[in-house]
């Protein structure tokens, strides 16, 4: 089985050039912004780190595909590298340090494209998290000054901690009565949002997150990082991985249960 530690390394390289470039431009007085056609945000910023992300690939993987959020997909092969430049791009227009770059390798498989290798990298929050398949999941300021990400052992859904993002995209999808159900179910609920509850959970702080509307460079490397991590990573619909247009993530020990509140079944 392929340790896939040199991609590891190398998507470790791109995050620290697209550190660098995010951070110039967070909080700048000039920084330009339009709207992409969806009505969601797009800064230079996110624009400048994947030219950079892509470039870097291009001299280092030039047999392996790239998807990215702003200029789609090029080249074609059994790995793909999936790159959100800035996830969190509403954060970051606002001075919010909550927001990251997403970088992930996937490849062919028989289930189709899976995530083996994720980098999650927060600069404003000086945190970065990663995990390559087979090798688990970890968060420090580098691979050798890290510690090992675990999720957490709760097993009670009124013990538990919930995250989610907002509340308008499960009204839209006909699921509100379910995630106020959920609400009312756990411990304590959260709205994080983004790629931030996704770490928790694999680093055990919380126990449970979902979103209602994702694309995968959204998903990618958070899942990788929860699945290493010992946690489980679904669509709403229950298909693992990174493939169902939203996602539910949690310690595995409620996921059935998270899953059953989402879909109106309790």
């Amino acid at each position: 089985m392929p340790d896939y530690l040199d991609d590891l390394r190398l998507a470790h390289v791109l995050a620290d050039a697209a550190d660098a470039a995010t951070m110039a431009r967070f909080k700048a007085l000039d920084l330009k912004v339009e709207t992409k056609p969806d009505m969601t945000p797009v800064s230079e910023a996110d624009k400048a780190a994947e030219e950079l992300i892509r470039g870097q690939l291009q001299r280092a993987r030039p047999r392996d595909a790239i998807l990215g959020e702003e200029y789609g997909i090029e080249g074609t092969g059994p790995r793909r590298w999936v790159i959100d430049p800035i996830d969190g791009t509403k954060n970051y227009v606002r001075g919010v340090p909550v927001w990251a770059t997403l970088i992930s390798l996937m490849e062919a498989g028989e289930g189709g494209y899976q995530p083996v290798v994720g980098v999650v990298s927060a600069p404003a929050l000086g945190r970065r998290w990663w995990a390559a398949q087979g090798h688990g999941a970890f968060t420090g300021r580098s691979l050798s000054s890290a510690s090992r990400l675990r999720v957490s052992q709760v097993s009670k859904l009124s013990d538990a901690s919930f995250a989610y993002s907002s509340l308008s995209g499960w009204e839209e999808q006909g699921r509100l009565d379910g995630f106020l159900d959920l609400t009312r179910a756990v411990w304590r609920t959260r709205g994080y949002g983004d790629f931030w509850p996704y770490m928790m959970v694999a680093e055990g702080s919380i126990d449970l997150c979902a979103e209602p509307e994702l694309s995968l460079w959204d998903m990618a490397a958070n899942a990788i990082v929860v699945t290493e991590a010992g946690g489980t990573f679904t669509g709403l619909d229950g298909r693992p991985g990174p493939h169902s247009g939203n996602a539910a993530a949690s310690n595995g020990l409620l996921h059935d249960v998270l899953l059953d509140h989402l879909n109106g079944r309790y």
